[in-house]
């Protein structure tokens, strides 16, 4: 389970350090930084997927990204007695990326390349250090993986080995995780993150994919889109809790039933029945909060639970009665998956934050830094950067 997420020069983020718990509640006004939160957790997955400086790019690249702001704001600045305005930096401008976990914690850094003659890719960021660690801070005594520009070293019987000395400073040290007798560590840790589920772009509209059929074949993750929406939910009857998927649509919808039956061409057909109706209703005729319900469900419910899954405004086209059927759901599945959510709804943040496992955190950004209401230094979690 991840314990502590730490964003240092990233957009609003200047220097964050943030607890997370067996469910972690993300709330805050429009432009707090909440979405820059949700990237940069995107970001440290597109490191395992060997795709970060591609991922930096589509945000418009490393200069783009980096906090905007003076190194330091001093108290002058705040009380405005003088203008926030730069001055001679005291160190490397750097992104920083980290989190610590059970078993085990992971840093990276990027920064400004050299200016390569002739190159014209001088503008993307290359990793100037990665760490993989144990415990809730980096030390140097508490590393097992040290990676330094080319440089790849890993700790064994209190010595240091050379993995590799050409590691290319566009690709993070996952990329040396494709022999698990080597590096065991970073290969872990790499099937770990590579496992995290992210869920923000349900579609609900006519043409959505999740309101067509597809082929029918075991689902036990669903599209990020929801279009196996039937073939995920067909799954977690087979081979999942149907119990819970049956309890779960009955709160929400008393008395009504999903009905799935395989229809021509091997594809499975999706319908709601409700009480009081003559037949059941079709995809086409379903309203996208109640589409919206059902996909959520369907993500919650998976067969194959990952480590992390996190929900970005999941509340979207759904009516505020429903959000504490939401709640309770998010909350039974959080006993077995660490869940992450990020919402604008106070009906469902309040229907969570009743649960004692919930780490509720409130974004607020004041002199253009994010942080949270009511976090005091002795509730920030401890951290360390190289």
């Amino acid at each position: 389970m991840l314990q502590t997420l730490a964003i240092s020069g990233y957009r609003s983020l200047h220097d964050v350090v943030l607890p997370m718990g067996e469910l972690t509640v993300i709330t805050g006004e429009n432009g707090s930084g909440k979405s820059n939160l949700y990237k940069s957790l995107r970001l440290i997955t597109a490191a395992a997927e060997g795709n970060i400086i591609r991922a930096l790019a589509y945000e418009g690249g490393l200069p783009s990204t980096l906090w905007a702001g003076p190194e330091n704001i001093s108290s002058a600045m705040k009380q405005g007695t003088r203008p926030i305005q730069g001055g001679p930096r005291k160190a490397p401008v750097r992104l920083k990326l980290g989190f610590a976990a059970d078993p085990y914690s992971y840093l990276i850094e990027l920064g400004m390349p050299v200016p390569a003659p002739r190159s014209l890719f001088n503008l993307d960021p290359v990793i100037k250090r990665e760490c993989l660690f144990v415990g809730n801070a980096w030390r140097q005594a508490a590393m097992l993986i040290d990676r330094k520009g080319p440089l790849l070293r890993r700790r064994t019987n209190r010595q240091w080995e050379t993995v590799s000395e050409h590691l290319p400073e566009h690709e993070a040290l996952f990329a040396q995780a494709g022999d698990p007798t080597s590096v065991p560590e970073v290969f872990s840790l790499l099937h770990s993150i590579q496992s995290w589920r992210f869920y923000d772009d349900f579609r609900t509209d006519r043409e959505a994919p999740a309101r067509r059929n597809w082929p029918a074949t075991r689902t036990p993750v669903l599209a990020s889109d929801g279009r196996d929406l039937a073939a995920a939910l067909q799954t977690i009857r087979e081979i999942g809790d149907e119990r819970a998927l049956n309890n779960a649509i009955n709160d929400a919808f008393p008395g009504s039933a999903l009905v799935i039956e395989s229809i021509d061409d091997g594809k499975l057909e999706l319908t709601f029945q409700q009480p009081g109706l003559l037949r059941t209703l079709k995809l086409s005729e379903w309203s996208d909060g109640t589409l919206q319900y059902v996909m959520l469900v369907a993500a919650l419910l998976t067969p194959r639970p990952p480590p992390l899954l996190v929900l970005n405004e999941p509340e979207s086209s759904l009516h505020p009665d429903l959000l504490p059927a939401l709640a309770r759901l998010i909350k039974n599945v959080s006993n077995e998956t660490q869940v992450w959510v990020i919402t604008h709804a106070n009906r469902l943040v309040n229907a969570l934050s009743e649960f004692e496992t919930t780490e509720s955190l409130h974004l607020v950004k004041s002199y253009g830094q994010t942080g949270v209401h009511g976090l005091h230094d002795l509730d920030v979690p401890m951290w360390r950067w190289p």
